[in-house]
């Protein structure tokens, strides 16, 4: 089972990410751009999901993914660390976050990352 660790570890190794305290939680930025926060006590992820998609993810697998209800109008789900599969699946979504908040220049020159299928 993926742990807060295990998200600092991986969010970092992503290109250009950095960490930041912002509301009393550990947020991770690319190029300046918040794309994961560790919420709950760092026992949940909350991340960049389109609306559309966050919205299929909490109906196909509730006790894996929900929307807080803070963040209902903006386009963020959150995730149980419990509740992941594995590690791989922790970086999937975190690459694919973090590919939605990246920058052009970034996005290009990783191709790979955060794309379905991509490690």
């Amino acid at each position: 089972m993926p742990d807060a660790e295990d998200v600092r570890r991986i969010a970092l190794s992503l290109p250009d990410t950095t960490e930041k305290t912002a509301w009393s939680m550990p947020t991770f930025r690319v190029a300046g751009k918040m794309f994961a926060t560790l919420p709950e006590a760092e026992t949940s992820i909350a991340v960049r999901c389109p609306k559309e998609e966050r919205d299929e993810l909490v109906l196909a697998e509730p006790e894996k993914f929900w929307i807080a209800g803070h963040e209902a109008q903006f386009a963020w789900v959150r995730a149980r660390l419990a509740a992941l599969d594995d590690e791989a699946e922790l970086r999937d979504i975190l690459a694919d976050s973090w590919r939605q908040a990246a920058p052009p220049r970034l996005q290009d020159a990783h191709p790979d990352l955060g794309a379905p299928g991509g490690r």
